[in-house]
């Protein structure tokens, strides 16, 4: 039986005295892509920061390969293997290409073959050329690629994406689609929360889709993909646009 990486059970969150999430319950398995679809609103995005602690769930469960994480601090959660990409990027604009990947680094390694800057610049090429460049001064693909290797550079066992290709035109998309189906070949576990269901399905293995805060379908990208009831009730008109 595969090994969860990644475990969530009755997760009950709240903006405020907003409720945004309502029992949600879904489990990623080990060295697979799980997509996390949803319309606007739908609660992928405060799943996610549950998950890394940046919003503390109100009750429920979070296991990272069998380990309780629910409720720790975001430190504490990245030191035990989980990287996030969030979306926007972030990545830090008066820091260097160089800077930001350092700066992430850390020190005890969560994986078999660790994350060096050398396997980044491997990844990413056009990353090494501009090592010395300010981040702010990176355009949006690249920006991306440094947001997914300063992630990396943490050493994940289970890595985060909050729709990593929003806002880039489609060449750049395409390459987006390209590295995380390199991460996958490796072995990486990744949550892909994602606008564009084209590019999800053809990197998942298992979809779970929310609906107002609630899991309204949990299974294999194999039974969504021709789905169109499926697909147009619960994500609308969701294809290689992006809703704004």
């Amino acid at each position: 039986m595969a090994t969860d990486a990644l475990r969530i059970d009755t997760l009950e969150a709240y903006y405020g005295d907003s409720h945004v999430l309502h029992g949600v319950s879904f489990a990623l398995r080990a060295g697979e892509v799980l997509a996390l679809l949803g319309r606007n609103g739908a609660g992928k995005t405060t799943c996610i920061s549950s998950i890394m602690g940046l919003l503390p769930p109100r009750s429920g469960g979070i296991a990272l390969f069998g380990k309780a994480i629910a409720g720790l601090p975001p430190e504490a959660i990245s030191h035990a293997g989980v990287g996030l990409v969030p979306q926007g990027r972030r990545v830090f604009p008066s820091l260097s290409v160089l800077e930001n990947l350092t700066v992430a680094r850390q020190r005890a390694a969560t994986t078999d073959r660790p994350w060096t800057l050398e396997r980044i610049f491997e990844l990413f090429p056009p990353m090494s050329a501009r090592r010395s460049q300010l981040a702010g001064t990176l355009s949006g693909g690249e920006q991306q690629m440094l947001a997914i290797g300063r992630a990396l550079m943490g050493n994940p066992r289970v890595l985060l994406l909050d729709e990593p290709s929003e806002g880039l035109a489609p060449l750049i998309v395409a390459e987006v689609g390209r590295t995380i189906a390199r991460l996958k070949a490796e072995g990486q576990s990744i949550i892909l929360v994602e606008q564009n269901s084209q590019l999800a399905f053809s990197l998942a293995d298992h979809v779970v889709i929310l609906n107002t805060g609630r899991v309204t379908f949990d299974g294999r990208v194999s039974e969504v993909v021709g789905n169109e009831a499926l697909i147009a009730q619960n994500l609308g008109v969701i294809g290689t646009h992006h809703a704004a």
